[in-house]
């Protein structure tokens, strides 16, 4: 086999192995947080956490990469919908930048002040049914323009 052809394929080889690495440690971890998961079911100390969210803390204390972690461990969008409050009435927002934010540059100052409210808000469903950002005008588009005044 001539260098030309030879060189290539070694550069392949190599990136091959480099990218089963973290997919290898990433299936141990599985391994590992499954086994962990059934001993704690079996002696009943999960305190009432679903498989994905043993599963979540699991691979934290693992080490594990959250950003790597499957789709297994997002929220079906039922159990979002269940947990979130109906929404109240019009949305609320804040009348002023937030004191402590003053020290800020303005445009962060209002989106902290907006970011500090919306989360208050989810808490009553005072968000007016807006998500943070959506088309057409999210609550952040909104309370941004309020602040701007």
């Amino acid at each position: 086999m001539s260098i030309r052809y030879f060189m290539p394929a070694l550069a392949l080889a190599v990136a091959g192995f480099a990218l089963a690495g973290p997919a290898h440690a990433q299936a141990n971890v599985m391994q590992e947080c499954g086994k962990e998961y059934q001993a704690a079911k079996t002696a009943n100390t999960l305190g009432g956490k679903t498989w994905n969210e043993y599963l979540k803390d699991c691979r934290v204390r693992h080490g594990g990469d959250k950003a790597a972690a499957p789709a297994a461990e997002k929220a079906r969008p039922a159990e979002k919908a269940a947990a979130a409050p109906a929404p109240s009435g019009p949305a609320v927002f804040p009348t002023k930048i937030d004191p402590k934010f003053a020290s800020e540059k303005p445009a962060k100052g209002r989106m902290k002040t907006c970011v500090e409210q919306y989360n208050a808000n989810k808490a009553t469903g005072a968000n007016g049914g807006l998500k943070w950002i959506q088309k057409g005008g999210g609550y952040y588009s909104e309370c941004n323009k309020r602040l701007k005044g």
